[in-house]
């Protein structure tokens, strides 16, 4: 993999050439700039950086204004900025305006070397959720103008927590990997053929994404047991829709989803837990996450069985309809093409899995 490229500015010729020094030790490529402008020119003539440092003070341009030049242009390069003691108030306004961190002089190389990483890291997750993002929703788009426009809803502004919640969930629960997002796709697949607004979906697919989060709350004793719950381990591990709720109401994007993760395990003829909902009192989200689940557990392979044909679950899905389900949600899903559901599944499983091995690349 390719050393990270760091364009180091500062007018004065010995601070670049120590800096760069400590950072060429540890395998970073150097490129100096003895000016906010020279700098600039730089980045305009294509040339590509994984991180500017930018010292404060400086003549003809100085730090400020590259810093909200770079921005503008080049939102993708995280900026460190570099300044005396008695700037700090400037540095931390620089941070206002954008900077990742700032660096006060003098400092020394491990100071340098953990803020630089902690950037190029922060950087790295930033164009891997985009990635992530701009991967789903065109798989979406190649297969429904419906499904693009409902996967288009997950907003990239929030998929770092989302993503990190989910991912702390499947290495609670191995056995569901990539359930968690396998689910959301279906969900907002059904929502957005139910006319649902984009609004709307959003809080929806964060509910489905989100909706086993409670778990975490679970012993492991009781969440991995290999053989059936005795009735007090299944009322613990009941607990995990008001756990979830509990976790997720005081975070404010989340509130309205949280509804969805309590909501979850009803049913609509009120045999659910864990409040015994019934019809329209059920959130519409939770309904419409109750088909979807249930398509991709049936359709999933589990340790006590081996996945079965989507015409299975269809078939249990309708024979469901009014009791577990909503009859109106069950239309819906069996009007949409059936292919839906494969491409979906293995878009993403494709996307875990490549994933899976680009991290096992970086460790």
């Amino acid at each position: 993999m390719p050393a990270d490229r760091i364009l180091i500015v500062d007018d004065e010729d010995s601070i670049r050439e120590v800096v760069s020094s400590m950072l060429s030790s540890s395998g970073f490529v150097c490129t100096q700039a003895q000016s906010g402008r020279e700098a600039l020119a730089l980045l305009q003539s294509g040339e590509e950086f994984e991180l500017m440092l930018s010292d404060m003070m400086m003549p003809v341009m100085d730090g400020e204004a590259l810093l909200a030049a770079t921005k503008e242009r080049f939102p993708d390069i995280p900026v460190v900025m570099v300044t005396a003691m008695h700037d700090i108030s400037i540095a931390l306004n620089a941070i206002r305006n954008g900077a990742y961190d700032y660096l006060l002089k003098p400092f020394d190389r491990e100071q340098l070397l953990a803020t630089v990483r902690r950037a190029l890291e922060n950087r790295r997750l930033k164009l891997e959720n985009r990635k992530y993002q701009t991967e789903l929703e065109s798989l979406v788009t190649a297969r429904t103008e419906q499904v693009r426009q409902a996967l288009a809803s997950l907003e990239r502004s929030y998929d770092i927590t989302l993503e990190a919640l989910g991912n702390a969930l499947d290495l609670k629960d191995a056995e569901t990997e990539g359930h968690s997002k396998r689910v959301t796709a279906f969900t907002i697949a059904i929502a957005r053929a139910m006319g649902i607004s984009s609004d709307q979906i959003r809080v929806i697919a964060r509910g489905a994404f989100l909706h086993d989060i409670g778990k975490m709350a679970i012993p492991d004793a009781i969440l991995r047991k290999p053989g059936a719950l005795d009735p007090e381990e299944t009322a613990i591990m009941r607990e995990h829709c008001y756990r979830g709720y509990q976790i997720l109401r005081r975070i404010p994007f989340l509130t309205e989803a949280s509804e969805i993760v309590y909501s979850h395990q009803e049913k609509f003829d009120g045999t659910g837990y864990p409040r015994g909902l019934k019809g329209e009192q059920i959130p519409l989200g939770a309904r419409i996450f109750s088909v979807a689940d249930t398509l991709d557990a049936m359709t999933s392979d589990r340790p006590y069985r081996a996945k079965l044909p989507l015409s299975a679950a269809r078939e249990e899905i309708d024979k469901w309809s009014g009791r577990q389900f909503d009859p109106q949600v069950v239309k819906i899903f069996l009007e949409m093409p059936e292919n839906i559901w494969d491409d979906l599944r293995r878009g993403i499983d494709e996307q875990i899995h490549r994933f899976a091995a680009y991290s096992a690349g970086k460790m």
